[in-house]
């Protein structure tokens, strides 16, 4: 056939922002240019791939096409030689701010409870404790940070062959940082609530001078020269670091190349991932709190699947300098902690800019303990009737009620493109990976086939599903614009009733539904949401729902959680290990 010169323009379009061309040309010359083992694009080598690509073009335009073709490939290559450092993100940030969106920029005192307990007679009776119970503990001088520091490090490694949780452990960083923190305490230099209080962070935050495996075997003995700023921000803050925990390979799923983590209260059971590691330690009460990361239910299905309250932050809330990428347009990182207002203590640290990661925003943390729920909108995603609700979701839905609030229906739009692509970013991050042909080190090489598949993607489609998802932003944002917080109940089947939600590897699969569909929307749009304890299953296993907010919304969705936390108590429950 011959091409007008419409479709020439277009096909030159592709062309050009790939070096390569079509959504079918880029495979099919690629792979004749790896298979022939010469360094350019031969005239052959494309009409081989137009013929396959049903397109047609003159002598003299084939020949453009082919210097234009070598001429990119020389351009790319100058580039890869570049070794451009892990820690470097592209200059285009997201926001996920839609216009019309208002923010409170005015910074506001924190208001944090303050428990008055006691030193109980056995110190690992505190391993479950609240990180605030244990922060009275420590500022009374009832007990000191090495002590708790001992008491979890040895929990962790008294569980670990159990759960399988820690990659590195790093007792002695952990006990010069907690003899620290007593001799600061002990001079009235007290930093505040995570002053002296234990730790574990997903490996793949780096910790300079220790190895940072990104779970994987192709990076186990990886050691970076640099932190991640969250981990200097908690140092600063006096917290201890007990252990680098684990993450699934690259950040998928609870398998590692030490295995799988296990969930504390299932041990027959993954922990669900990738933060499998900050999810185990934290519910087995083997470290105070962890800092668990998140691209696509990272934070949330692990939280779920273990029974802790853990909290994915908007997007821009906190820095992910030092920490390895999966997509600069998705990755957030989260505390992992027992209760909402733990979380709220730890975001009080780590929500701020640090001027290395410039997608952070100085948008204030407002936390008050005090907040009065009552004057918040609250809603909840209409999607079935009450019959067709999982029992622990209804009693939910019940509960908050029950504190004075008037639910709001929240009805989510109709949307079925997948607009996230972050598979595009994967494939830029782990290009030297894939290119050194490493990949066949990895403990689980079939993970690399999501980069390898992102590099037939053209660069305009890309950018054209990104324009897609600001429309679904916006639908998601006029659908959301009544509340300030709203709740996720799923619609079950029969098969699945009383499952743990943002577990999907956990049961079968659930039927399309309104919850599902926000879920993904929620995720690419960047909101903030906590995985909420609200129950257990017949066999033992806690249950989750999910609260939500807006952007920038989570001193808001965390006193919401508290004030459930506070009347229903199940985020005090914890797994019996020695059972």
């Amino acid at each position: 056939m011959r091409t007008t010169n419409k479709q020439r323009r277009i096909f030159l379009s592709y062309f050009s922002s790939l070096g390569l061309g079509s959504t079918l040309l880029p495979g099919v010359l690629w792979g004749q240019l790896q298979q022939s083992g010469q360094p350019e694009v031969t005239p052959e080598m494309l009409k081989n791939a137009l013929a396959m690509s049903g397109l047609s073009f003159t002598d003299e335009q084939q020949k453009a096409m082919v210097q234009s073709a070598n001429q990119n490939l020389t351009r790319y290559r100058a580039v890869r030689d570049l070794r451009i450092p892990s820690n470097i993100s592209p200059p285009s940030h997201f926001s996920p701010l839609t216009h019309g969106m208002k923010v409170k920029r005015t910074r506001e005192p924190l208001r944090f409870s303050r428990p008055a307990v006691k030193r109980p007679a056995a110190l690992d009776d505190v391993a479950f404790w609240p990180l605030l119970d244990l922060a009275h503990l420590l500022r009374t001088r009832q007990v000191t940070s090495l002590e708790l520091t001992e008491m979890y490090l040895s929990r962790l490694h008294r569980y670990n062959e159990k759960l399988n949780f820690v990659v590195t452990f790093l007792d002695d960083l952990a006990r010069q940082q907690a003899k620290q923190a007593d001799a600061e305490i002990a001079a009235r230099r007290y930093k505040g609530l995570l002053h002296g209080i234990p730790w574990g962070a997903k490996d793949i935050l780096a910790v300079k001078g220790y190895k940072t495996t990104w779970g994987s075997a192709a990076f186990k003995d990886q050691v970076l020269d640099e932190e991640a700023s969250v981990v200097e921000m908690l140092r600063d803050a006096g917290a201890v670091l007990l252990a680098k925990l684990s993450t699934g390979e690259l950040a998928q799923g609870d398998r590692w190349f030490g295995g799988q983590t296990k969930s504390p209260w299932n041990t027959a059971q993954g922990s669900s991932g990738s933060s499998a590691g900050p999810a185990s330690a934290t519910a087995a009460g083997c470290v105070a709190f962890a800092i668990g990361t998140e691209t696509s239910g990272s934070i949330l299905s692990p939280s779920a699947r273990c029974g802790v309250t853990g909290l994915r932050p908007t997007f821009g809330r906190i820095s992910r300098y030092g920490v390895m990428a999966l997509s600069w347009t998705h990755d957030r990182l989260g505390p992992m902690c027992r209760s909402a207002e733990d979380c709220a203590a730890v975001m009080s640290v780590i929500a701020k800019p640090d001027d290395r990661d410039l997608s952070v925003s100085d948008i204030p943390f407002n936390w008050n303990a005090q907040t009065d729920i009552r004057k918040l909108r609250v809603g909840y995603i209409v999607e079935a009737g009450e019959a067709e609700m999982r029992p622990t979701d209804l009693a939910t839905l019940r509960a908050v009620e029950g504190l004075g609030i008037k639910l709001l229906p929240v009805n989510i739009p109709d949307w079925t493109l997948d607009v996230a692509n972050y598979g595009v970013e994967s494939a830029a991050f782990f290009d030297d990976l894939v290119r050194s042909g490493r990949t066949k080190e990895m403990t689980n090489p079939g993970r690399a086939d999501t980069f390898r598949n992102s590099y037939a993607i053209p660069a305009v489609d890309y950018l054209q599903s990104q324009r897609a998802r600001m429309l679904m932003m916006m639908k998601l944002a006029e659908a959301t614009k009544h509340v300030d917080v709203y709740l996720a109940p799923a619609a079950v089947t029969p098969a699945n009733t009383g499952r743990g939600a943002n577990a999907p590897d956990a049961a079968p699969p659930r039927r399309q539904g309104a919850t599902q569909r926000h879920s993904t929307m929620a995720n690419s749009a960047c909101y903030p949401a906590v995985a909420v304890p609200n129950g257990f299953t017949e066999t033992g296993e806690p249950t989750s729902i999910s609260f939500f907010a807006r952007p920038f919304g989570e001193a808001e969705l965390l006193a919401v959680v508290k004030a459930y936390q506070d009347a229903t108590g199940f985020h005090r429950k914890h797994p019996k290990l020695d059972a």
